[in-house]
């Protein structure tokens, strides 16, 4: 006899739900795989600095920090870094029909290539032999080269950190999934503007499609790396 589940409504906040699901012993990991790349997503200026725009979000005040720090340890350990940034054209037209929904000066399709929206943040550590892509859609892989940066390296487990957790982050972490990759979303390297966008798609994600870890594991299995 097959039994389904309706849908559960409670009142416990998504930040309760996901650690629950985190502290359940049966948790399972796709865990790490032989080489990592670390793809940080979106440290720009427009989403990173909240003394600047109302467009940025705060969750961890550590997060470029620990961003930085794996990046650092896969980079000394030849693994591939990669940094994306988001920006359109003059016009806008790169942005098509993700760029109409309003037309303000924090609008996503007004940050311009080479504005202050577009760069990134200075606490960010980029190495010049790191990779940087300009994306304009949510994941870090629709139009760019990453895949083929990946396949270049050998890489089968994909790091991915940045904002938002409820958009780039997520639409980055299924389509790593979805070509393959063991992929692994570090806590405390990734943010958003609500706690419950935050927590109900790292939830989402540890159940369906990444290994949500906390950084130091990632931080751990760098290090142990020869």
């Amino acid at each position: 006899m097959i039994v389904g589940t309706r849908m559960v409504e409670d009142d416990r906040t998504a930040k309760q739900i996901f650690e629950e699901v985190m502290a359940n012993p049966a948790r399972t990991k796709f865990g790490f795989g032989r080489k990592l790349a670390v793809v940080n997503v979106d440290f720009q200026n427009a989403y990173t600095r909240i003394d600047e725009f109302k467009t940025a979000y705060e969750t961890d005040p550590r997060q470029i920090e620990y961003a930085n720090r794996i990046s650092d340890l896969a980079r000394a350990r030849g693994m591939p870094v990669i940094w994306t940034h988001v920006a359109y054209m003059a016009d806008a037209s790169d942005a098509g029909v993700w760029g109409t929904r309003t037309n303000t000066a924090d609008s996503l399709q007004n940050i311009k290539e080479g504005s202050r929206r577009h760069q990134f943040d200075e606490r960010c550590r980029i190495d010049p032999n790191d990779a940087v892509y300009t994306k304009r859609m949510p994941s870090a892989f629709f139009e760019t080269p990453l895949q083929s940066l990946l396949v270049w390296h050998g890489v089968d487990t994909v790091v991915v950190t940045g904002g938002s957790t409820s958009g780039c982050v997520r639409a980055t972490a299924v389509d790593s999934l979805s070509r393959g990759y063991r992929t692994i979303v570090p806590i405390e390297t990734t943010a958003d503007k609500h706690a419950s966008y935050h927590y109900a798609n790292l939830t989402d994600l540890q159940l369906k499609y990444a290994d949500v870890e906390p950084v130091q594991t990632v931080i751990d299995w760098l290090e142990a790396q020869a």
